[in-house]
């Protein structure tokens, strides 16, 4: 019976044929031809393309430790403590170069850690973020913290953990093994850069089990090591290599596992070792530079509605999801190009973005007529005497291909209200900063070199006031001189 019937439908299939018939499906219009005739190649590439883009926040914070453990010999609970402000030695996305950074990265495989957080008081304060290995913020630190500016003892436990918790702890579960954390010291009233890195020495990070006798804390200052610190993503073949050295430890989630499928046609399996062959390793590369380029043009096209004012051209670096976080996750999906976008030029964001930020950063997408700033030009911002600022504000510029400090002969990378003593003012008490190759004549202590690199200049404001929270302030934008 069935073998009557299977003949019958072959005869009727071929029967169809022969009148020149076609199923309404299943194959390509006639005529058609593939695009590509390195199927291995393309699918390789494609996958690689979209890897860059969905691992970003990874791969950002991984870059930090890798660069700590090659560069300056970090290991797991050492702290890096700055003991100035940061120069471009510090090769970091979009960091300050205000108050003195603190660092540390840790690895929960090896138990739960503690960290020791000084109070907030007389000598200073700390304030940031630690986040886990998808550098999603698992605890803000700091008077707006987890410790309120009480100070006190953290406990981050590992994924599953379920040991006890002793008291008087605060406990934060990671969801991931390897977690980093980024401080700033910030100096209290009428103390120094000095005193806020001596205030920072009093951090303590150590694992649970060696509590009863913690060992000396070991701390790192790279700039009295007189070394850089390079914590910038790599966009080549060396990007894959950071990528499977974070997938190879951390748990895998459901939300993870179409993109797992995906990295194993690129040799990135978890328990594996990573060796691509050549077709892999080119299309990786290409991949990677690709990406890129993608994203800066994104910037260079950056949706109107990330504007901060609709007629300015200015973007605030904290751009968030729909929630105000900055996971890009939601109930129906995860936004992959704009949670790339955002931590392609922001590190260590906070968990939620409030309605009355303790800081805001104006990003410089264009000037004034709406064309992108360039390379080689001059370019003036004219900063009004009376700033939006409960304490201070700082334009700095960045390299835009590079989201990090440029390099100059003198390394100047910022000027704050902190330096209105030493700029020249205009005669309505404001000043008129510029950012290019070249210093007007006379004007060398108004200006923030280029050095020949495409600037991202980016206005930081410490302690906005509502003026500027609810948009009726507008900062100028900035102007081409020559």
């Amino acid at each position: 019976m069935v073998v009557g019937f299977v003949v019958a439908f072959l005869s009727a299939t071929g029967c169809l044929a022969q009148d020149g018939k076609l199923p309404n499906g299943g194959q390509p219009p006639p005529g058609s031809t593939p695009s590509v005739k390195d199927f291995d190649y393309q699918i390789k590439y494609q996958r690689a393309f979209e890897a860059v883009l969905w691992n970003m926040p990874a791969i950002a914070i991984y870059s930090f430790r890798r660069g700590a453990v090659q560069e300056l010999g970090l290991k797991d609970n050492d702290i890096i403590s700055y003991s100035g402000t940061a120069t471009p030695t510090l090769e970091a996305i979009t960091a300050n170069s205000t108050t003195p950074y603190i660092a540390s990265f840790t690895d929960l495989r090896k138990g739960p850690v503690v960290l020791e957080v000084p109070a907030a008081g007389a000598q200073g304060s700390v304030y940031g973020q630690v986040v886990d290995a998808w550098q999603f913020t698992i605890a803000d630190v700091g008077p707006s913290g987890i410790d309120k500016g009480k100070g006190g003892k953290v406990l981050f436990t590992p994924p599953g953990y379920r040991g006890k918790v002793p008291k008087g702890y605060l406990h934060v579960a990671s969801p991931n093994y390897r977690i980093g954390l980024a401080l700033r010291s910030v100096p209290a009233p009428g103390k120094t850069v000095a005193d806020a890195y001596q205030y920072a020495k009093k951090l303590r990070m150590y694992y649970l089990s060696e509590a009863a006798k913690p060992p000396a804390q070991r701390f790192i200052d790279p700039l009295s090591l007189g070394k850089r610190y390079p914590t910038l993503p790599y966009y080549d073949e060396r990007h894959f290599d950071d990528l499977h050295a974070v997938m190879s430890v951390e748990p895998v989630y459901p939300q993870d596992k179409v993109m797992m499928g995906m990295l194993a046609s690129l040799g990135i399996e978890k328990g594996k070792p990573f060796a691509p062959d050549d077709t892999t390793k080119r299309a990786m590369r290409q991949a990677a530079i690709d990406a890129w380029f993608y994203l800066q043009q994104w910037f260079d096209h950056i949706p109107k509605d990330r504007l901060y004012w609709p007629d300015r051209h200015y973007a605030s670096l904290l751009m968030t999801d729909r929630n105000r976080r900055f996971t890009f996750t939601d109930d129906e999906r995860i936004d992959l190009i704009d949670r790339a976008a955002e931590y392609f030029w922001c590190t260590f964001m906070p968990k939620e973005l409030s309605d009355t930020p303790a800081t805001q950063y104006m990003m410089a997408m264009a000037d004034r007529d709406g064309k992108l700033l360039e390379a080689g030009k001059l370019y003036k911002l004219d900063v009004p005497a009376r700033m939006p600022v409960k304490q201070f504000w700082a334009l700095t510029v960045y390299n835009r291909a590079t989201m990090s400090f440029i390099y100059s002969d003198t390394n100047r990378t910022t000027l704050s209200s902190y330096d209105l003593d030493k700029m020249t003012k205009n005669s309505d008490g404001g000043v008129t900063i510029y950012v290019g190759p070249k210093a007007p004549a006379g004007l060398e202590s108004n200006w923030i070199p280029t050095a020949g690199a495409r600037p991202l200049p980016a206005m930081r404001l410490y302690g906005p006031t509502a003026e500027f929270n609810d948009r009726t302030f507008k900062l100028p934008d900035f102007v081409a001189v020559d």
